[in-house]
This record gives C-alpha cells, structure tokens and sequence, in this order.
C-alpha cells in the first residue's frame, strides 16, 4: 500500500513539475504539449511513438553565416553540447553530420566532428544521394536523434543523421555536415521513418537492437510509389507503373502532416509545432570573392531581419506537385503540397535582352526555378546555357566587361550582381573569367522529377534577401507557400566589377577571396544598405595576408584572408576544383 501511495504521488509530483514548467512560458504553447485554457492548463493523453520532449528557447532567432570562398555558406548549430558548421541548403530537407568514426574524406583536421556520446539510434540507416543524373555524390549513416539548437531555437529529440561514410566534400570547406531547409516531403529521413512506423507501432528501444536495420543503399523506388515523389533531387528512378493504385491510396496527408511534429527536419518542425512567430527563415548570403562585403550573411528565423518590411519584397507561390505531377494531395480538399523551394520564373534576361525558351523541355511545363542555397553556381537548360555563353563570347571572357544576367520574377527585375556572375579562370591572370554557370537536367512530363528548368544558387542569392515562407501545413489553400525577394544589386555594380578589375591587375595580383567560419552569433551591423539590410564590413584597400585561427574543437568567427600574390596558382587551381566540385555536389 505504501508502495502504491509513494507512486503515486511521484507521479502527482512529475505531472505538477510538467505544469509548472509549461505554465513559466510567455511563448505559445506547440498544440500537442499543452494549452492554456479557462479553469487552467490542460494537458491532452495522447499515445506517442517516440520521446516528445521540446524545448522552445524562443520564437525567433538570427544567426550569421559562415563563407568558403562564395561556394559554400554555413551556420553553426549545436548538437549534443558540440558546436558543428553545417551547410545551408534550401535544396535538400535532411540534416546530417560528420561522426567521429567517418572514415577518408571525414578526417580532416580543420573538421569538428560529432562526439555520439548522446545520440539515440533507431535502428534505420540513412542513404542521402545529392546531385544530378550525372554525378553519385553520397552521404551515409545512421538515423537517430538528440538535441539540437539553432539561433537560441532548441529540439531535444531532433532526428538527423550521424554519417560514417561519405564521397562528399563538405569536411574540405571545414564543414561538418548539411543543414537542409527543404520541405519534409523531400526528406530522406522522414521518409524513412514514416515508411518503417508500422514496424515500430509500439514502444521499443530507439537504441537499434530490436528494430530491423534497413540496407544504407537499399533502392527508394518503393518511396517513390509511396509518396508520390522523389527523395532525390534530379534523381530518376526506374518505371513505377506497377503500382499506381498504392501510390495514389496514400492521400492520407493528417498522418503524413502530423508525423511532420515528431519526424520532421528541424525548422518544418519547429512550424508544426507553433515554435516560431511566423513559420519563415530569412537568408542573406555575403560575398567573400571579387569585392569583398555586400550584405551580411544571416539566417533569420521566425522572421525578416531586423529593418526589413514585409511590403518590400516581391512574393511568389512556391509550386506545389498534385498527383498528376507525382505529388501529394489532401484527403478532403484535394490540396496539393509543396515538395522544393520552387517558384515560376516569367523570362530570363541577359544585358536586357530576353533570352529564348528551352527547345529541349515540353511547352506545356511552366517555366520555374528552384532556390538553392547547396547550389555553387546559376543551372540552366543545356540549350540556353550555351546561348548564354555565346553571347559572352566563349567560355573565357575579359573579367572587366561586365555582364548581368536577370530573372523577372513576380513581374519584378531581379539581376545577378556582375561581380556574382564570374570567377576568375586563369592564375596569375585578373582579366579572363568565365560564368559561374552549368547545365542541368532537362524536366520531363510524367518522369517523376521535379519540374523546374532552372536552379538559382548562390550567384543569384548574394544578390538578393530571400524569404521562405512554410505556410500551412494543414491549410495550403488559406495559408499558402510562397517566396520573397529584395534586390540587394546596386545600380553601380557593373563598375564595381570593373575597378576590381583594375585594381588587381594594377598590384599583379589575382581576384580576392576569403573563407569565413559562421560566428556563434550576429554582431550589429555598421550600416544597412538596400531595404534596411544589414551590409557585411568590407576589406579596405588590397591587403593581403592570413588572420584568425581555429582552434581544437571551437569554431570562431575569424576571416581568413587567403594569399594571393605567390600563392596564385595554388588559389586559382583550388576554386577552379572547388567550384567545380559544389556544382556538382549540390546541383
């Protein structure tokens, strides 16, 4: 009996502790943790497949970037008690990590690399591919989860992967993983998980002993014919016409929406749970190339940046896929979801002429662009990639004659800043550039990939302050997706190209260009620029030379400027592989 008693009121103990924390809160309470009602606060019973602990460090958050040389933008995040810079990619939906038991490209020494010491596995592994038809960039690893934070936002139970096997070259660029903002229908973890959950339809131990372990390559197409979709960007799979009946059975987007609390990448989650101010990230990215400064690079979470309105920029929806288009669609209302971060596109322009409209893609695809922070440089159809480089004269060009090539987006003007569009080719040669562009694959009608024609990363990004806006997951038709543009382009940018033109060629030296690791936090600007902005503090001059240090273990938030008068061959060599690399990585 006194056994019983103790019990009980151990348990009476835990429940009021639980009430008492919740109660202590100002933000809003996520839907499934509590809700402060009338006669006082009441906490609904419900079965969980998983631990639920949350913790909301606040509604809002902002944190700078890091910067490899303008071909890789990092933030840093917290992991089980480590700091970790990780990559920014709105291109991809899943968040993963270098363990300290990665092997080959993993073991560099500039690297932080995640201590397990903390991670639950599920038993599920993960198998990431990244790139296009043409390239087998991978990531490896184990499904599992810890506490994540991010810009003073926590998760204590945030799935992610700890990888021990990659050919990527995120470790190169002192990154220890990727850091994906995508939607969770593009992810390969929850996809993962939502597929496996009658497998684990009742309490087992998250550790992995009792959970079959799934194959790291096994094929996806099942996936595929399950959602609808691809985890894979650019990646298509073998017919499925086998089993359309079963793909189009799984309609049953309040499972699929709710696991989005539980399994979610971390920011679609932190929407589902009502975690944030306003279900949207802001970016900023920097430029550490060319003329260094430009905007300061941030991720602003929760909400715009501090000085930026909402009616300034220029919004457009975010194409969402129906079952037509291999997509997901709502029980009742037939809605469709959004799979990418993929917005119409009304012409491309370059120096104000309209260029012309792929012969390789169907008239009856819309002409859209994906918004991709994990993307180097500007991708586009085979056909008008070298129209474009046709009309720069070849793939060389003089680095002095500035070139700006545009989207009109929403009916508005968005240009490539001139400095953006080019990079240096030649050691020891300021003058001979070529165009931070590639070909893409061609979309196809009915072959279950994405639609977009066009994929605009970080050339067109350091232009501009992008907004991504979640919406509803539950309400797409009252609360839709949507994208944000402010153009950060100064109207003087073509001459800004030329004078840094000139002034390296006039001291011998190539092109700069920098590598930034992400600070723990955003100092305050010195100045704002276009929009209220928050502009990045510029190099004065043509000094040159290295500064900053990275310690065992720490991250700081030193620029690295890179030596550039006896090391031009070995600068240029390395962005030339670089580039090259990344565009292929993150295509």
């Amino acid at each position: 009996m006194h056994k019983r008693v103790r019990s009980i009121l151990a348990a009476f103990i835990l429940l009021y502790s639980a009430a008492a924390e919740l109660a202590s809160r100002n933000s809003s309470y996520p839907p499934h943790v509590g809700k402060r009602m009338q006669g006082g606060l009441h906490l609904p019973l419900s079965r969980r497949l998983i631990p639920k602990r949350i913790t909301l460090g606040a509604d809002t958050g902002v944190a700078g970037l890091g910067d490899f040389f303008d071909v890789t933008y990092s933030v840093l995040i917290d992991i089980g008690g480590t700091s970790l810079p990780v990559v920014l990619d709105t291109g991809s939906s899943d968040l993963w990590v270098l363990s300290n038991v990665c092997q080959g490209t993993c073991s560099s020494a500039d690297t932080a690399l995640y201590p397990p010491n903390t991670f639950h596995g599920i038993g599920l592994d993960a198998a990431l591919v990244y790139g296009d038809s043409k390239t087998g960039t991978y990531a490896r690893g184990m499904i599992g989860y810890d506490a994540v934070s991010l810009a003073g936002l926590t998760l204590q139970d945030q799935y992610f992967a700890a990888i021990n096997d990659t050919n990527t070259s995120v470790a190169q660029t002192r990154c220890s993983g990727i850091f994906g903002l995508g939607f969770p229908l593009n992810s390969v973890i929850w996809t993962d998980m939502f597929l496996n959950q009658q497998q684990i339809s009742r309490p087992r131990n998250l550790r992995g002993d009792v959970v079959s372990r799934i194959a790291a390559m096994r094929k996806r197409w099942f996936d595929k014919s399950v959602l609808g979709i691809s985890s894979f960007r650019h990646i298509d799979p073998p017919s499925y016409q086998s089993m359309p009946q079963l793909k189009r059975q799984v309609t049953a987007s309040s499972a699929i929406v709710s696991s989005f609390r539980v399994s979610g990448p971390f920011i679609p989650r932190l929407v589902s749970l009502g975690g944030l101010a306003s279900p949207m990230f802001a970016i900023a990215l920097q430029r550490d190339t060319i003329e260094i400064g430009g905007n300061e690079g941030m991720l602003s979470i929760g909400g715009l940046p501090s000085g930026v309105q909402n009616e300034s920029l220029t919004w457009v929806p975010v194409r969402q896929y129906t079952l037509q288009q291999e997509g997901l669609t709502q029980d009742a209302s037939l809605e469709a979801y959004p799979v990418a971060w993929e917005i119409p596109v009304d012409d491309v322009f370059l120096d104000g002429v309209k260029l012309p409209r792929s012969q390789l893609c169907s008239s009856n695809i819309s002409l859209s662009a994906l918004i991709d922070t994990g993307n180097s440089l500007i991708r586009g159809p085979p056909d008008v990639i070298s129209y474009i480089q046709n009309m720069l004269g070849g793939p060389h060009f003089a680095c002095s004659s500035p070139h700006t090539l545009a989207f009109q987006i929403g009916g508005r003007m968005f240009p490539v800043d001139p400095r953006d569009l080019v990079n240096q080719v030649r050691s020891g040669d300021a003058q001979v550039c070529g165009a931070n562009l590639a070909q893409t694959d061609v979309p196809v009608l009915g072959g279950g990939g994405y639609l977009y024609s066009w994929s605009l990363g970080d050339p067109f990004l350091k232009g501009v302050l992008a907004a991504f806006y979640y919406g509803s997951f539950t309400g797409l038709s009252q609360d839709p997706p949507r994208i944000g543009f402010l153009s950060t382009v100064p109207s003087d940018a073509g001459q800004r190209l030329e004078d840094a033109v000139s002034a390296a060629s006039a001291e011998q030296y190539d092109l700069p260009g920098t590598k930034m690791l992400p600070p723990s936090s955003l100092s305050s600007p010195l100045s704002t620029g276009i929009g209220g902005i928050a502009m990045a503090s510029s190099f004065p001059g043509s000094a040159h030379g290295i500064s900053g240090s990275n310690q065992a273990g720490q991250v700081n938030s030193a620029r690295e400027r890179m030596q550039v008068g006896p090391a031009a061959t070995l600068w240029c060599s390395f962005f030339t592989l670089a580039m090259w690399t990344f565009s292929r990585m993150f295509a």
